[in-house]
């Protein structure tokens, strides 16, 4: 990604579209039934092969007063710095996933999360997407 573009909401929805493109072919090759460490190995690898800037497994730093509390929570993967993924591999999607996703983007402060439910027979029906409020603050 070229880093010296405006950050838009067509931007970020198009690095998102990536995202989701790479994350089929990684379906497309497996197909739902295994670990979600085998599936987040491949998709790391599905967005290096594509260009894409990311991190993974990072420790996420909880502010609390004037402190950092020392818990071990840690996101999945992060695209271009602006979109927080989370990988499942489980029968059914449930609102604590969904939870878990929404606390990732408010702790990184980041616009746009893609949750991935990899065992889906088809992974677009095992697609969550949200936005939060500073995707909308951004420009079109």
């Amino acid at each position: 990604m070229e880093l010296h573009r405006e950050i838009t909401q067509t931007l970020i929805n198009e690095i998102s579209g990536q995202t989701i493109a790479c994350a089929i072919e990684v379906h497309k090759t497996f197909g739902p039934g295994l670990l979600e460490s085998i599936y987040e190995k491949a998709f790391r690898e599905e967005l290096r092969h594509a260009g894409l800037n990311f991190s993974s497994q990072k420790k996420i730093t909880v502010p609390y007063r004037s402190i950092y509390l020392d818990i071990d929570f840690r996101y999945d993967i992060v695209v271009e710095d602006l979109i927080v993924c989370e990988l499942k591999g489980v029968e059914a999607l449930i609102p604590v996933h969904q939870a878990q996703l929404l606390s990732y983007l408010k702790l990184l402060n980041l616009p746009k999360g893609l949750l991935f439910n990899f065992h889906s027979e088809i992974l677009t029906k095992g697609l969550k997407s949200c936005v939060t409020p500073k995707f909308a603050q951004l420009p079109p």
